[in-house]
């Protein structure tokens, strides 16, 4: 290997003096450089038209051309494949990587580790349930959707979300740990409404919910919302199709108190606004830090109060809305 390297400006001067006509040997005595090295210097000068350095190829792959494409071809395949899973592959055909050597050759072909987006399991009878939904709800003017109150429960976490968190710390130690337990610490269910004027009550459902329990809750929070939301008695109430829910016993409660239910089409929680609602009120509670359960539940109640009707007001007004892709695929979503 060379152990010293000339600069641009000499190599440049060694070319210019052999342009004028001048030999290896009157050249490196000009210069005061070795014979060998003006040769290599006007060689390269000779086949890539440069004095500059060129790019250098490195250590040879571990990995064959064959194996690389190999590679690529089974993660494009197949992406839910592991990198032990590839790892071993390549080992059964005589070639032992690291997992790393791996990962960087499928980053350079452009594929990189990312988590796979869920979606619910649409049946046929779904599509065609939501479409409907969509076609008949296209005329619908925004003052029809304020008078719709929203209502779904939730399970709030004592512990919150899980989520990855970044924090800054010095490489090989443990600071800044965040604690986990076992199916969060505890939770509370909770069913609450909302509509475009603001949000209306909140209950912490005690045991299981059933049908019996469900009626309860409506029969002394539903009314009483619609009573302090200013929706009269012509509101519209938006519920999903969980059996307790449309139970024979529950809709003959809503016949006799004269309260028209939204038909809501199976398997499409995205639709309802409330599921946003949830989301930041479940950051919100785990901001306060709840230390016990009751806290927890103050907390809910708390937050939820705080949501802020101008907030309330963008969350519904929502449009059905559907588009058709390639392979002749549903998709609806609500549009704030």
């Amino acid at each position: 290997m060379k152990n010293k390297e000339h600069t641009r400006q000499v190599r440049d001067t060694v070319v210019k003096t052999f342009k004028d006509g001048f030999g290896y040997k009157k050249i490196s005595q000009a210069l005061n450089i070795p014979r060998s090295t003006v040769q290599a210097i006007i060689l390269k000068w000779k086949e890539y038209q440069t004095t500059a350095n060129l790019p250098r190829p490195g250590s040879p792959s571990k990995l064959s051309a064959h194996t690389r494409r190999r590679l690529i071809r089974d993660a494009a395949k197949r992406p839910m494949i592991t990198l032990d899973e590839l790892q071993r592959s390549t080992a059964e055909v005589g070639d032992s990587v690291h997992r790393t050597t791996i990962s960087r050759i499928l980053h350079k072909s452009g594929l990189y580790g990312r988590v796979a987006r869920r979606k619910p399991f649409l049946k046929d009878i779904h599509k065609k349930c939501s479409l409907k939904f969509a076609t008949s709800h296209l005329g619908d003017t925004p003052n029809m959707w304020k008078k719709v109150l929203w209502s779904d429960e939730t399970k709030i976490e004592f512990f919150g979300n899980n989520a990855k968190r970044y924090v800054w710390r010095k490489s090989n130690t443990a600071e800044h740990t965040i604690p986990t337990v076992k199916h969060g610490g505890g939770s509370i269910m909770v069913w609450a409404c909302f509509s475009s004027a603001g949000t209306g009550k909140m209950v912490k459902i005690d045991g299981k919910m059933d049908g019996a329990k469900y009626r309860t809750i409506l029969e002394e929070n539903l009314m009483k919302s619609a009573k302090d939301l200013r929706l009269g008695w012509r509101c519209v109430l938006q519920q999903d199709n969980d059996p307790k829910h449309k139970a024979k016993s529950t809709m003959e409660w809503f016949k006799n108190k004269h309260i028209q239910v939204l038909e809501w089409p199976s398997q499409s929680p995205d639709l309802n606004p409330i599921e946003n609602q949830w989301k930041e009120l479940k950051t919100a509670v785990h901001k306060c830090s709840p230390s016990n359960i009751t806290e927890l539940e103050l907390f809910c109640k708390e937050e939820w109060e705080r949501i802020s009707v101008s907030r309330c007001a963008d969350r519904d007004i929502p449009q059905a809305t559907y588009s058709c892709n390639r392979s002749k695929r549903w998709r609806y979503k609500v549009l704030t």
